[in-house]
């Protein structure tokens, strides 16, 4: 069986300390502060705090990473990290000359390497996995309609493109834009085709088809843009997969082989459930774009201007920089006015969420949806 990583997960406290003392000293060889290159306190004005209680953090930077002059950011999509805490943040460019579509950087924000010109207009999904002593990366590409796994230095293990194996894109006019990957307890895995056909694909240790399930719909097991998915195996729950069902505003459950379980709800008092039709309660979420886990949190990253976490009950944290007539002037009835001017973004505010991930201290890195990119680096100060 191979060992599974999504991301990073919760670690022992020597683990963090190592973690933190490491970034330390490339921090040390760099002239630099740990983790505060671009930090948005460099005028003196104090950095904004988010959440509440334990889960409090202070808006470090939405201007992470030191940016080579020969990578301007497209829309900033995916971000992971890995076991030594190098941050890999994937983004979809317009340019006219290929770009690397996947940018690397140490945990203090320092360039370290760029790779993926074949995801090119296309750079979305990522997501990292330990394999025995090895981790990959798995990465979708939306235009470029591929799937693959590399290294962690991008070179390429395998390659999916149109998955003609599901019989599900026989006729070359079906659209088919994978957009996230799930990992499975066995060793396989699941491909979203979140801009295509509203399926999941499941696939095998091997790389082998399996099963495909869900496709376009509002009913239970159906989707509108399958964005992205994940396992929820949090202590005390039955290992499963968990979706954002993006357009049709929900969280859904499946079994591990894709029979549906309920969605994700609350009642008016903010309590959780799990239910199998979603008119029962309403929606915690908004937008859902993807998830990350660490030890019981749920990690929910909202294109509707605010990011969630969520307890091991599925019952609401909190939403960080949730603010209700904020997000009405983001969206600007469905025009998405402020995605595109930079003047226009806030410090302590979001625009476009579009994944967010933990590093190994229980800080947050969010990449949104935004004409130019966005990186912010949040840390955990609860």
């Amino acid at each position: 069986m191979a060992a599974l990583h999504q991301r990073s997960s919760d670690t022992p406290e020597s683990s963090r300390r190592d973690f933190l003392q490491a970034a330390g000293a490339v921090a040390a060889a760099a002239g630099v502060s740990p983790i505060i290159l671009n930090a948005s306190d460099k005028a003196g004005t104090k950095a904004p705090l988010l959440g509440t209680g334990a889960f409090r953090y202070e808006v470090v930077s939405h201007n992470w990473g030191e940016l080579p002059d020969h990578i301007p950011w497209g829309e900033t999509h995916g971000v992971a990290v890995d076991d030594s805490g190098l941050v890999y943040i994937t983004h979809r460019s317009n340019a006219v000359q290929p770009i690397d579509a996947v940018v690397v950087f140490d945990p203090c924000g320092k360039f370290v390497r760029s790779f993926g010109k074949e995801y090119h207009t296309g750079g979305h999904g990522i997501d990292i996995r330990k394999e025995g002593r090895e981790e990959f990366l798995y990465l979708c590409s939306t235009r470029t309609s591929l799937v693959t796994k590399t290294t962690l230095k991008g070179e390429i293990v395998w390659k999916k493109e149109r998955l003609l194996e599901t019989g599900k894109y026989d006729d070359p006019k079906t659209p088919y834009s994978p957009t996230n990957i799930a990992f499975a307890p066995d060793g396989g895995f699941y491909i979203g085709d979140g801009y295509g056909s509203h399926w999941i694909h499941q696939y095998d240790k091997d790389a082998k088809w399996v099963r495909t399930f869900g496709g376009f719909g509002s009913e239970p097991g159906q989707f509108k843009t399958p964005h992205g998915q994940w396992l929820d195996d949090r202590s005390g729950r039955q290992p499963s997969l968990i979706v954002a069902d993006r357009a049709n505003a929900r969280l859904q459950y499946f079994t591990l082989d894709g029979k549906h379980i309920g969605f994700v709800s609350q009642d008016k008092d903010g309590n959780p459930g799990l239910t199998s039709k979603m008119a029962a309660l309403s929606s915690p979420v908004s937008f859902p774009a993807h998830f990350d886990i660490r030890g019981d949190v749920l990690l929910v990253p909202d294109l509707h201007a605010r990011v969630s976490l969520f307890d091991k009950n599925n019952k609401v944290i909190t939403h960080l920089g949730d603010d209700p007539e904020w997000t009405k002037t983001v969206l600007g009835d469905g025009k998405f006015p402020i995605r595109v001017d930079r003047a226009l973004w806030p410090n302590g505010k979001f625009i476009h969420p579009h994944d967010a991930c933990f590093d190994k201290a229980g800080n947050i890195f969010v990449v949104e949806w935004v004409l130019t990119g966005r990186v912010s680096f949040l840390r955990h100060v609860g």
